[in-house]
């Protein structure tokens, strides 16, 4: 009798054990080991964000520089693609998108994904498009819905990299963009002006329309730039959310 009721004891404290362990794996797989998620980023745009002939586009060396100064941020958007060196793949480039395609879409984004901070290049497809004139209108219009959908969303807007059969055409638009940008600023909106055009020329260019790797990383220094110039923007400095710390990284 004295062994049974050892052999029970021994046997209860097995399965108390087992069942004890078992929870204890589940919680653990359940829990998330990384930090909370960051700022979220949102690129915006066409091919050129989605990344074209290079993917990730300049995305994979902006999410380096976040890595690299322990910057946790967090992109965002119903697209996703790029390499394994990209820790986040998300975001909301369309390519051969014009901006009125996605003036239409926009306000459904922002709501889905709520972004803090909006990265908007955008304007490519209608340089070589029925209506490069009117494309300043449509622009501040797009401007116009994102900043009354999200009025605390700080919004970075772009001039667009060169073309190489449209300078002339992409110069006009981009020189109607920073009084856009002022115009919002007047009017006490969180709309920041990047001159992107000026860091590339048509020699960082893979098909005269989108940028090569070196061009895409140099996109990926103004970007970030701009970002360090308002504070907040990509949130404060600490662990990056895809590496847990920060790590060493090549900044280019």
């Amino acid at each position: 009798m004295r062994r049974l009721v050892t052999s029970s004891i021994a046997l209860a404290a097995l399965i108390f054990a087992l069942i004890t362990t078992t929870g204890t794996a589940h919680a653990a797989l359940a829990t998330p080991t990384a930090p909370a998620a960051g700022v979220r980023v949102m690129p915006l745009g066409d091919s050129i964000t989605d990344g074209f002939n290079v993917p990730g586009g300049y995305r994979v060396d902006l999410w380096q520089k976040f890595v690299a100064a322990g910057r946790n941020v967090d992109f965002v958007g119903s697209m996703s693609n790029g390499p394994s060196g990209l820790g986040d793949r998300d975001h909301e480039g369309h390519s051969g998108r014009t901006i009125g395609q996605i003036d239409s879409n926009v306000v459904n984004w922002l709501r889905t994904y709520t972004p803090h901070t909006v990265l908007l290049h955008i304007g490519t497809n209608d340089m070589y498009g029925s209506d490069p004139a009117g494309a300043p209108a449509r622009l501040s219009t797009l401007l116009d819905h994102i900043t009354a959908t999200a009025p605390d969303t700080e919004v970075f807007v772009a001039t667009i990299v060169p073309i190489s059969f449209a300078d002339p055409t992409v110069r006009t638009f981009n020189a109607a963009i920073p009084g856009i940008v002022q115009s919002k600023v007047n009017a006490g909106k969180r709309v920041h002006l990047v001159d992107m055009y000026r860091a590339l020329t048509t020699a960082d260019l893979a098909d005269g329309v989108h940028p090569n790797a070196g061009g895409y990383s140099k996109m990926a220094n103004v970007w970030y730039s701009a970002l360090l110039s308002v504070p907040g923007s990509m949130g404060a400095r600490g662990p990056s959310r895809a590496q847990g710390a920060p790590q060493a990284a090549t900044a280019r």
